[in-house]
């Protein structure tokens, strides 16, 4: 079975473990507040159609109610479909993350531009990872009180504290690399 689906099947069976049922606006929600920070977080439609994948092979169910002259479907992950994440989790290859990092690309080549382009564009990254730290932060706080191993937001807490340490070394580096460039300029 997980070699039929995408790891964003897998990513958006996780989410609907936390026990709750969800429309898929809410799993979008949800996707957007926890997987941008170390996953790509889903586009609506993807979202609807991966839901749609996960029900057609038994591993979510969804659930329509109508009220205040509206349908609402919500969804819920079957045991077949915790069956199934237990599966890719025991089963599928850890592989090594593929990093797509706009900045790295542009700095790999910054010969090709002006010197102060290139300081402005790690600036700007500064800024961006400031503000990621920022909102990390407030999710990792978000999570005290139940966060204890064997708690419901145990494992969510670790990842938090991963991306807290991941931005920050962000961070540092970004720094360096200014400093470093701050050298060239000197000499120019």
């Amino acid at each position: 079975m997980s070699q039929e689906l995408p790891t964003t099947s897998f990513a958006l069976l996780g989410l609907l473990t936390f026990g709750d049922e969800l429309t898929g606006y809410e799993l979008k929600q949800r996707a957007d507040n926890t997987l941008r920070f170390y996953w790509v977080a889903p586009a609506m439609s993807q979202i609807y159609s991966e839901l749609a994948r996960l029900t057609g092979h038994g591993l979510v169910e969804p659930t329509t109610s109508t009220g205040e002259g509206r349908r609402t479907t919500t969804y819920r992950i079957t045991e077949a479909g915790r069956t199934a994440l237990r599966a890719w989790i025991a089963e599928a290859p850890v592989g090594f993350p593929v990093l797509k990092h706009t900045v790295l690309l542009r700095l790999l080549i910054g010969h090709a531009t002006e010197p102060e382009r290139i300081t402005a564009m790690l600036e700007e990254y500064d800024v961006e990872l400031t503000a990621a730290l920022d909102d990390l932060r407030a999710v990792r706080s978000s999570l005290h009180g139940a966060d204890e191993p064997g708690q419901a937001f145990h494992y969510p807490s670790v990842v938090a504290d991963w991306g807290l340490d991941y931005f920050a070394a962000e961070k540092r580096h970004t720094r360096t690399a200014l400093d470093r460039l701050s050298v060239i300029s000197e000499d120019a």
